[in-house]
């Protein structure tokens, strides 16, 4: 297999540059007030021209979010055909999370770890980050239906366990990482999806 072409390359320099910058910025002078001019300006970029990589401030500053949910989506449609649905979502998350927490691309564990600081901050992108993963409700629960075998036009399973995946989950981790900063995203997450395992049909007692 071959390796992306030049002008990919160059794209994808380009587009990291824009989020590591955009970032800096939005450290420095707040997300709200640095717009999307100061950013092309420190990339030696006209606004134009960022337009053609994002479509909006707030669509590069979750760039990240919508790289690792399509690894995630990547990482699962390569999963044992065997696996219970629940555990091959758990393990591809899993598996792309630590990625990013071992080092194995700093630039992107920085990028993202940017991100989840930054959300944690501004109220509308958190909103819009769950939106984010909402969207992609539609793709998993397709990837989901055909490990089961069904139409998930017509079985509800797909977009269930789509929906609690991507939706409970993440707030959960999000809600647990204020309790436990320490304690890495991806021991949060398999934390996770292990009660959503056990069943959540809990007694009160």
């Amino acid at each position: 297999m071959t390796g992306p072409g030049l002008r990919e390359r160059k794209k994808q320099q380009t587009t990291d540059a824009l989020v590591d910058t955009a970032y800096e910025l939005f450290r420095r002078r707040g997300y709200d007030a640095t717009t999307v001019d100061e950013i092309a300006a420190a990339v030696n970029i006209s606004p134009r021209t960022f337009f053609r990589y994002f479509a909006s401030k707030e669509d590069l500053a979750l760039a990240p979010l919508d790289q690792q949910l399509t690894e995630m989506m990547t990482a699962l449609a390569a999963r044992p055909a065997a696996e219970p649905v629940i555990t091959a979502i758990e393990n591809a998350a899993v598996e792309v999370i630590r990625t990013y927490e071992t080092g194995g691309d700093p630039g992107k564990g920085n990028r993202h770890r940017s991100m989840q600081d930054l959300v944690a901050a501004t109220p509308a992108l958190m909103a819009a980050c769950l939106g984010r993963s909402t969207g992609r409700l539609d793709e998993l629960a397709e990837l989901l239906a055909r490990r089961l075998g069904v139409d998930a036009r017509l079985d509800p399973r797909p977009h269930l366990v789509a929906s609690i995946s991507l939706c409970a989950v993440r707030t959960t981790v999000g809600a647990w990482q204020e309790i436990h900063p320490g304690t890495p995203v991806s021991e949060l997450v398999h934390q996770a999806f292990g009660l959503l395992t056990k069943g959540l049909n809990h007694s009160a007692e």
